[in-house]
C-alpha cells in the first residue's frame, strides 16, 4: 500500500505499461535520492544556488511521483533569490529528504528493488 507516493501519472505516462512503470520507478530510485542529498548538502553549507539547481531539477519528478512538495521546493527556489530566509529553506530542505526517503523505502519495498 504506498502511503508517501501516488503512481497515477506515471501509470498514465507508462501507458499502463506496467515494465515501463518499473523503468521509471528504478530511475527515480536512481537519480532522486542522490539529488536530494546533494540538495541537503547545498542547504546545510548555506549555498542558495547550488540548492536552486537540485530542487529546480526535481521538481517535475516529485510531481509525477505525487509527492506534493511542491511548496517546499518554491521555498528553497525563493531562498536562492533571496526571497526567504535560509531557516525555511532548512526546514523546506529537511521535508524533502524525509517524505523522498519514506516514498523510496516504500518505492523499493513495492517493486522488489
Amino acid at each position: 500500500m504506498n502511503n508517501y507516493y501516488d503512481l497515477k501519472d506515471v501509470r498514465e505516462m507508462a501507458g499502463e505499461d506496467d515494465d515501463f512503470v518499473k523503468v521509471i520507478v528504478q530511475t527515480f530510485l536512481e537519480e532522486i535520492p542522490p539529488d536530494v542529498a546533494s540538495m541537503s548538502q547545498a542547504i546545510d553549507n548555506g549555498n542558495p544556488s547550488l540548492a536552486y539547481q537540485y530542487a529546480h531539477k526535481m521538481k517535475p519528478n516529485l510531481q509525477l511521483f505525487g509527492l506534493n512538495l511542491m511548496d517546499q521546493i518554491l521555498t528553497i527556489e525563493a531562498w536562492s533569490r533571496g526571497a526567504a530566509k535560509e531557516a525555511t529553506a532548512v526546514t523546506a530542505g529537511r521535508e524533502i529528504a524525509t517524505k523522498v526517503g519514506l516514498a523510496e523505502q516504500e518505492l523499493r519495498n513495492d517493486f522488489g528493488l
